[in-house]
């Protein structure tokens, strides 16, 4: 083995770390206007921070972290009580429009979710942020 194919093994390999890293924070898959999402409190924040939805849809957030935490809408459309670690509350969006949310234990978490009217087609979940 060449002192290059010695290098770049390891290389590789922490490439690899990194991708999976990186991809095993990702988001659900997309969901269909009846189908769910889900967004993660972990680390003291919300992933994704932006998620955008068909009407219709239902989002649930799951608690991840080894505190409480709970979902509140700025406008009161819903709230959550407290969940504790692996707890989830879930919410259907059956109207178009921003819908911004923070946990009201911890107010720097914060994230919105933004619902689109549905159309005939299986509509794509859009996340931003972590």
């Amino acid at each position: 083995m060449s002192v290059r194919q010695c290098l770049l093994s390891p290389l590789r390999v922490l490439l690899l770390g990194a991708v999976l890293s990186v991809v095993s924070y990702a988001p659900a898959a997309p969901a269909s206007a009846e189908g769910s999402t889900i967004v993660m409190a972990r680390d003291f924040m919300f992933a994704p921070t932006a998620l955008t939805v068909a009407a219709g849809s239902t989002v649930t957030w799951t608690n991840k972290d080894d505190e409480p935490h709970t979902v509140v809408s700025d406008s009161g459309l819903f709230r959550s009580g407290a969940l504790d670690t692996n707890e989830s509350f879930s919410f259907r969006f059956d109207k178009a429009g921003t819908y911004r949310y923070a946990c009201s234990i911890h107010p720097r978490m914060v994230g919105t979710i933004i619902v689109q009217e549905a159309t005939n087609q299986t509509p794509a979940v859009h996340v931003s942020g972590h």
